[in-house]
Order: C-alpha cells, then sequence, then structure tokens
C-alpha cells in the first residue's frame, strides 16, 4: 500500500490545537500579567515584539524562543515567564511561587526592567497583580477581600465545584494595576490552579480590549445623532418641488460618502468587540462559578457593567449601518428625480430641434425654388445667346425663342435639382 501523502500543513494543524498550554504551579504564589496592544496584523511589527522578548531574556540569561513562534514558556530567574502573541495585542505573565510579605505588593512588577518597559513595541491597556494563596477560613476570606477591594463593585464566587475561590472589583490601584485574588483549596492539583489563573488573564485582557470598541461606539453615537438631523434635512428637502434637487444630492453623496468612511474606520474594531466580548462571557461561563455568601459573581458583574457596553456596540453598528442605508435610498430617489428632470428637459429640446429642423426644412424647400428660378434665369439667357442666330435666320423673333426656352429649361433644371436631392437622401438613410 502506497503511503498517503500528506498536506503541507497538516502537523501546523495538528500542533495547533495543543499550542499555548496552560501554566502548572502551585499556592502559594505571585502573578504580575501585562497586555501591551501592538496593534492589527496587517500593521504590527512581529519582528520588534521578538526582539523586545529577546532582550528581557537577555537579561536573565535565558533561553530564546524559537523564530516566529507564537507564544513562550520558560524561567527567568526564580521566576517562571509565559509571553504569547494575539492578533493585536501581546501579553506578558510572571509567576513567582512562595508567599508574599504583602499581598499585591507592587515590586512584583519589577521583574519587568523600567528601561525594559519604556522600549516596549506598543501601549499597557492593561496590567494585573494576582495574589494566589491557600484557603483560608471563610471568616479570613470575607476579612481579606474587605480590606483589598471596593465592596460596591467586588466580585467573587466559588469555581470548578469549589477548587477556589476568585476575586475583583476590577478597578485600578494605586500602582496602576487590577487586582485578583485566587484562594485555591491544598487539594487542588497544579494544572487546575494554572487553568484557573490562565482563565483570569483572559477575563481581564478580552474585558479590556472589548471595551476599546464601546468607547469608540460612544463617540460614534454622538456623531450619528448629528447626522441624523442633516439626513432628516435633506430628505424633508427632497419633498419640496421648488428645492435644487442638484443640490441636495451632492449633499446626500457627501453624506453617504461619511458613513462609508465611518463604517470602514470602525468595522474592524467593533467585529473584534464582538469577538472579543464573547470570549470573556466564554471563559466565566468554563469557570462554572457557585455564589460565595451571597456576593454578586463575576457573570453578573458583566452583565450589569460589560454586556451593556457591548450591546451599545452593537447598537452603533447596526445604527450606522441602518443610516447609510437610507442615506443611499435617499440619493437613489433623489437620483431618480433628476433623471426625470433631465429627460423632460431634453424631450423639451427634442420637440424645439423638431420644430427647427421643419422650419429649417421649409426654409430649404423655398430656397430650392429660388434656386430653380434663379439657375433657370441664367440658363434661358444663355440658350438665348446660343440660339438667337440659329432663330433669326430660321425667322423667330428673340422673345418668342426665349418664351419657347423658359419652361424647358425651368423642367430642366428642376428635374435635375430632385434627382440630386433624391442621391443624396438615399446616401444618409444608408
Amino acid at each position: 500500500m502506497s503511503p498517503l501523502k500528506d498536506h503541507p500543513q497538516r502537523f501546523q494543524l495538528s500542533n495547533a490545537l495543543h499550542a499555548r498550554p496552560f501554566p502548572a504551579f502551585e499556592a502559594p504564589a505571585q502573578v504580575a500579567f501585562l497586555t501591551l496592544l501592538t496593534g492589527a496584523s496587517q500593521t504590527r511589527d512581529m519582528g520588534r515584539e521578538h526582539e523586545h522578548l529577546i532582550a528581557l531574556l537577555d537579561r536573565y540569561g535565558a533561553a530564546h524562543p524559537t523564530p516566529d513562534a507564537p507564544h513562550y514558556f520558560g524561567t527567568i530567574g526564580r521566576h517562571q515567564l509565559r509571553w504569547e502573541s494575539h492578533s493585536e495585542f501581546v501579553t506578558y505573565t510572571i509567576i513567582t511561587k512562595g508567599s508574599a510579605t504583602k499581598p499585591f505588593e507592587f515590586k512584583a512588577f519589577d521583574v519587568f526592567p523600567q528601561d525594559w518597559l519604556a522600549e516596549a513595541p506598543g501601549e499597557r491597556i492593561t496590567s494585573g497583580l494576582i495574589h494566589v494563596a491557600h484557603m483560608p477560613e471563610i471568616e479570613k476570606v470575607t476579612e481579606c477581600l474587605a480590606e483589598w477591594f471596593v465592596p460596591e463593585s467586588l466580585a467573587v464566587s466559588h469555581v470548578l465545584d469549589h477548587a477556589a475561590v476568585m476575586a475583583s472589583d476590577f478597578r485600578i490601584d494605586e500602582g496602576g494595576h487590577v487586582r485578583y485574588a485566587l484562594f485555591v483549596q491544598k487539594d487542588v492539583g497544579m494544572q487546575r490552579v494554572g487553568r484557573i489563573l490562565q482563565r483570569i488573564c483572559e477575563i481581564e485582557t478580552y474585558k479590556t480590549a472589548a471595551l476599546l470598541g464601546y468607547l469608540r461606539a460612544q463617540v460614534l453615537m454622538r456623531d450619528l445623532g448629528v447626522k441624523d438631523e442633516e439626513l432628516a434635512e435633506l430628505v424633508r428637502r427632497m419633498s419640496e418641488q421648488d428645492a435644487p434637487a442638484e443640490e441636495t444630492l451632492a449633499e446626500l453623496m457627501k453624506l453617504a460618502a461619511w458613513f462609508e468612511k465611518q463604517t470602514a474606520d470602525v468595522s474592524y474594531r467593533f467585529g473584534a468587540t464582538i469577538a472579543y466580548g464573547a470570549i470573556v462571557n466564554q471563559r466565566i461561563s468554563v469557570l462554572r462559578e457557585e455564589r460565595f455568601l451571597g456576593r454578586q459573581t463575576f457573570a453578573e458583574f458583566m452583565m450589569r457593567r460589560f454586556d451593556p457596553a457591548m450591546r451599545t456596540t452593537k447598537a452603533a453598528s447596526r445604527l450606522l449601518q441602518s443610516m447609510s442605508d437610507r442615506a443611499l435610498r435617499a440619493g437613489e430617489l433623489l437620483r431618480t428625480r433628476v433623471d426625470v428632470v433631465r429627460s423632460a428637459q431634453n424631450q423639451a429640446i427634442l420637440r424645439s430641434m423638431d420644430r427647427r429642423a421643419d422650419l429649417q426644412l421649409r426654409l430649404q424647400e423655398t430656397v430650392e425654388g429660388l434656386s430653380v428660378v434663379a439657375v433657370s434665369y441664367y440658363g434661358v439667357n444663355l440658350l438665348t445667346y446660343v440660339l438667337s442666330p440659329f432663330a433669326k435666320h430660321a425667322g423667330i423673333d428673340k422673345v418668342w425663342l426665349t418664351a419657347i426656352l423658359v419652361p424647358f429649361v425651368v423642367l430642366g433644371v428642376w428635374s435635375v435639382m430632385r434627382r440630386i436631392k433624391s442621391r443624396i437622401s438615399g446616401a444618409n438613410k444608408k
């Protein structure tokens, strides 16, 4: 049996399912993560991003990733580093084993040198500190949550069948980071702890990235309110018969062009926002949350604060498309009206041309009659001069000779003119 021919990307497709494995570690630990917005795939400098990662690894004498690798996991000093490249951002996660002297210490970010951060190829959209500890008594958990977080926006829940308790208020603290707490049962394995940590980092990263579209939607909604009034005014002017249609059409086309430009500008961001929002909700659902002491869960927090932002983004996208369609339909109607007016004008011009052609034909026939008379006059005079000697010899007076020649000459000239006109008409028809 001959071997099968493999698709050239078969192994690449299979390995894609196993890329980005979950980190494996146990409590207690301190985690710092950083997300840099680097731009869309078509504009970002992937080479510079890899160089920036290698510069950090060289500081600690760590091994380099393979060229063009989309992810990296290794050890730098006494820390574990996880680096991932996504469609428009890169993430750095630092895992430090052991208990912290004080939870959420800002020195956890000292792993990232200041000069290295200053040269980052992108802008920070979020960064966070995650305090991972063994599960204490419930009263102790309650005390810690009251000390670390703002009660007003605190979300806390049991996850993965009470394997752990995760909590956050989703606020940026005085150090510029979002805080998360993760209390893990002592019998929970390293792989499960790593999966929970990965979900928390993804929730924070995709939540923030999704809100970029929401901010754009807020600005767009205000602009659309103004443009809606302009469009309504133009449509109202369309119903007025004395309104200049050409000017109204030009303004409508300008407005339609504005809608098309806005659509091109926001389509990528709105599409990414919808995708990121779906990822956030999916990551929360797989954690299988259960309520902790009557507090709101992550899902409830997102339903109250995050989901309305996503609905606003979708509404802005639909409104933009709707107004663009309205402007195009109004433009088509007005263009039809302009075409009808121009058609009526063209018909009037054609009727005027027909009248002028009729007048020209009559004038031409008149001129033809005068031409027959004139040519006949000269023809009779010529023939009189030629035939006068013969007529005198035959005893015919010159006057009678002229009278005899006139009907024959006029008839001949008229016949020749008719024949010439007939030939010209036949040539034009061909």
